[in-house]
Formats: structure tokens, C-alpha cells, sequence
């Protein structure tokens, strides 16, 4: 199945995402603890992560919903990066979630 380059890139942008937040959650923020596992910031961040590879696997799959998937995903990401700069000490995962935000956005409106 041949995909647009614009889709490939958001498949792939969404799965960096996805193992980004997952790493960074799992790693980082658990062993950081104080505001990195505060509960609302920790559901985000595994709110995020999912939502990357639910958007992912609907692109894979080539289903025209993929364009629900990838709005909501930009919605998520949007917040997942504002909530990991307001705690600090993330901007590998907040610049991840921008990226992914744009790419969704476009895909989205395509």
C-alpha cells in the first residue's frame, strides 16, 4: 500500500511520539516522581502516548476516520506539551508532542 509522503511522515511522527511520551512517563517521570507523577500529568502523558498509536494504526489501516483520530490527537498532544513544559525538565517529550500536534493537524485537514 502506497501512502502519501505527508501521511508516512504523520505515521511516523505519531509513532515517535507514542514511544516518546511511553519512555518518558515509564522512565523518567517515575523515577523523577514529585510533579512528574502527579495523576492529571501522568493520564496525559498515557492519554497521549495512546492516542499517537490509535492515530498511527488508522493511517496504517487507511480507513477515512483516520481524520477523527489524527484531530484528536493534535488536541491531545497541544495539551500533553503545554502540561510537560508547565512541569519542567521535558522538552525532548513537549517538542515530540508539538511536532506530532502539527503533523496531525495537517493530516486532519487534508
Amino acid at each position: 500500500m502506497a501512502f502519501s509522503q505527508e501521511m508516512n511522515r504523520c505515521i511516523e511522527t505519531c509513532l515517535s511520539c507514542y514511544k516518546t511520551c511511553l519512555a518518558t512517563a515509564m522512565n523518567h517521570c517515575l523515577v523523577t516522581g514529585g510533579k512528574h507523577v502527579e495523576p492529571a500529568h501522568f493520564r496525559l502523558m498515557m492519554a497521549c502516548a495512546e492516542m499517537c498509536r490509535t492515530a498511527a494504526h488508522f493511517m496504517l489501516i487507511n480507513t477515512p476516520h483516520h481524520k477523527h483520530t489524527c484531530r484528536e490527537c493534535a488536541e491531545i498532544c497541544g495539551e500533553c506539551a503545554e502540561d510537560c513544559e508547565s512541569v519542567g525538565g521535558m522538552d525532548e517529550c513537549a517538542a515530540m508532542c508539538r511536532a506530532c500536534a502539527e503533523s496531525c493537524r495537517r493530516m486532519a485537514a487534508a
